[in-house]
């Protein structure tokens, strides 16, 4: 049968299936594919008046001006790529041990129910995540200066006001927003996993943390490299809403990052081009970890996006 009547009959068979697929494949070429046109304007001066087409050329001006000509341009840099090494650091194996700890429960019941707890984080907006940080991290009516003043006889701690909890407070909010929402694909992994591994590691004498680390651990390592492939192509990126949220003159020093720059000379100042070059470098450096990780994955693995 020829190829093209070999995708027709294919097509035919599965049209519920390939339905199911089209708003994601239209939501992809609309507000991903189509956009990428506009990364033209990184080599111009933009001008709305002119459009895209009739804006000066001035081929890699905003580069250069981002990497020599702006003197906060490493310190965005640095405080980006910390948060991120922060993230990867507690925030991604956060779920990988919370799923092996609700897999190893026996409570069916009890484990719903925390189950359920560690999901309702996820369901908080940025805005209200943010709203009750502040809150409780409040010099005068927090709830966390209130137990280090009555408990521990210390002075109250203007939490958001010091460049050094900047990055504490963000990574470990992460944490506690993501991680239950997290383990669901990891859950999913163990789920796959053939119960008569388990059974046959029992009759070879193997105890319960044994067959964690030798069976549950290893059937989620696939997964895991997954996620960590696609979590390094946002590596130059943060959670620009949770920061501006959260940032002020007093932790600039830490918490101004790529995205809030970008946030600052592309909207609020209109300089789209300066802000567009900016852009897309942090695209870039996600292009090229993600190439990176992935042919590393796959060299010493079975694994791989592609």
């Amino acid at each position: 049968m020829p190829q093209r009547n070999v995708m027709w009959y294919m097509l035919k068979k599965h049209k519920a299936l390939y339905l199911l697929m089209l708003p994601g494949i239209l939501y992809y070429i609309i507000f991903k594919y189509v956009p990428m046109y506009g990364v033209i304007i990184a080599f111009q001066d933009y001008s709305i008046g002119k459009g895209i087409l009739g804006s000066k050329f001035v081929g890699l001006k905003h580069f250069i001006e981002f990497f020599y000509v702006n003197p906060d341009s490493w310190k965005l840099i640095r405080n980006t790529v910390m948060l991120n090494v922060y993230d990867l650091l507690f925030h991604f194996p956060a779920p990988i041990i919370l799923a092996i700890l609700f897999h190893e429960l026996k409570n069916k019941t009890f484990k719903r129910i925390v189950q359920s707890i560690s999901y309702m984080p996820h369901f908080l907006s940025t805005v209200v995540i943010a709203g009750i940080l502040v809150t409780f991290l409040s010099p005068q009516t927090g709830i966390i200066n209130f137990i280090l003043v009555k408990m521990f006889g210390m002075e109250p701690i203007l939490f958001l006001g010091l460049p050094n909890w900047f990055r504490t407070i963000y990574v470990s909010s992460e944490v506690w927003q993501k991680i239950g929402w997290g383990t669901i694909l990891y859950l999913a992994a163990i789920a796959g996993i053939d119960p008569t591994l388990y059974e046959a590691a029992k009759m070879d004498g193997a105890n319960r943390f044994h067959q964690m680390r030798h069976i549950t651990f290893v059937g989620m390592v696939p997964v895991m490299i997954i996620l960590f492939v696609l979590t390094l192509g946002h590596f130059m990126e943060t959670g620009f809403q949770k920061i501006l949220l959260l940032y002020n003159s007093m932790n600039y020093e830490t918490s101004d990052v790529i995205n809030t720059f970008v946030y600052r000379r592309g909207i609020l100042d209109a300089d789209f081009s300066f802000a567009t070059a900016v852009g897309l470098f942090q695209s870039v450096i996600g292009l090229i970890l993600v190439i990176a990780a992935n042919r590393i994955a796959r060299k010493y693995s079975e694994t791989s996006l592609w």
